[in-house]
């Protein structure tokens, strides 16, 4: 099978798309990377809007409607669940196939 061109994905990029699984503005998504990622993920405001504008790019999130006007607000798109869910199973497979004996 041929691998996606789009994989592997950053870690920030995959942080950032399970965190747009539900609707969030841009402070939101910094707070729920930091969180997913257990502290090990942090990113600075103009890190978050490169990577955002990227991702609009691609068609793996957009941004809908809000009351405020103040914020735009992103989700992700059927394209990004995709591909968020190759990488998953990208990952998944190295864990799987990495031995458990004499890594230690």
């Amino acid at each position: 099978m041929k691998r996606d061109k789009n994989l592997p994905l950053t870690e920030t990029v995959y942080y950032i798309l399970l965190a747009l699984l539900k609707p969030a503005h841009g402070y939101l998504i910094m707070e729920k990377v930091e969180e997913l990622s257990d502290g090990q993920v942090r990113m600075a405001a103009g890190t978050l809007y490169g990577a955002l504008e990227t991702l609009l790019r691609r068609n793996f999130i957009k941004s809908v409607q809000t009351d405020d006007s103040r914020r735009k607000v992103y989700v992700i798109t059927d394209e990004g669940k995709r591909i968020l869910c190759l990488d998953c199973q990208r990952m998944s497979h190295m864990i799987h196939v990495t031995p458990r004996e004499g890594l230690q």
